[in-house]
């Protein structure tokens, strides 16, 4: 399905992001507003999955592009930041598919 583990830590990266807003923003509103907590289950539940996931790819790209302890540091830190998998994206997986293709 994708070329590289490089570009299926990219993808996991959008799609935990994308979990992980949706949760924060919509979820826990949700609950904690309006007292609706089914959505935050499951919701939370895909969002575990999908940063267990992104965290295994992170290890696996740091080994494969032999990545220094500061990038993948970085890189993990973004799974846990809002917005921190589309700025680790754009300033540390790009970085490395454009060294790949040199």
């Amino acid at each position: 399905m994708f070329k590289n583990n490089l570009s299926t830590l990219r993808f996991s990266g959008y799609m935990e992001g994308i979990s992980f807003l949706v949760l924060i923003f919509i979820c826990v509103p949700l609950k904690h507003i309006w007292g609706i907590s089914k959505p935050t289950l499951f919701v939370g539940m895909v969002h575990g999955i999908l940063f267990i996931f992104y965290c295994t790819m992170v290890i696996l790209v740091k080994q494969e592009q032999k990545w220094n302890s500061s990038k993948t540091f970085y890189a993990l830190l973004a799974s846990i930041l809002p917005f921190g998998t589309f700025v680790a994206d754009a300033k540390l997986f790009k970085q490395s598919t454009t060294n790949d293709k040199t």
